[in-house]
């Protein structure tokens, strides 16, 4: 059976693009054996991703993004059960936030930024398919 998570966190220290391109390169390796697909926004100290893959896979998978040091505050967005993947090429693609423009976020929410923590479930998962909808995904692998 496959699922489709989408949790948002807060970076629990400031993060660097090293640190970043370091933690999509492991994602990447991990997802893969794994047969995970998703894509990880990050913008302004906060996490918003999707994840998708078999139930199990995907459940210990969260379970190992919650004992991060590097994430507080995380907190599941959307659950549900699914016919078919919509980041099948993708191990693990990110967002651009800086290609982005702000009027999108600002569609979703009181200011132009990404925050998911102050709208609902339902509204950051349509924010995040029109995020993935722009051609601000890089690192599609």
């Amino acid at each position: 059976m496959l699922v489709r998570l989408l949790y948002a966190s807060r970076a629990a220290q400031p993060m660097r693009k090293e640190q970043l391109a370091a933690i999509l390169e492991a994602s990447r390796v991990h997802n893969q054996r794994e047969g995970i697909t998703g894509v990880l926004c990050f913008g302004e100290g906060i996490f918003l991703q999707v994840l998708e893959g078999g139930r199990a896979a995907v459940t210990q998978l969260y379970n190992r993004i919650a004992a991060d040091a590097r994430h507080h505050g995380l907190e599941l967005l959307a659950y549900d059960e699914i016919g078919e993947r919509r980041f099948a090429g993708w191990s693990m693609g990110l967002v651009d936030m800086a290609r982005l423009n702000p009027a999108l976020l600002l569609k979703y929410s009181e200011r132009a930024t990404l925050d998911p923590f102050a709208v609902s479930g339902a509204v950051s998962k349509a924010m995040f398919d029109e995020l993935v909808a722009t051609d601000a995904i890089v690192c599609q692998s």
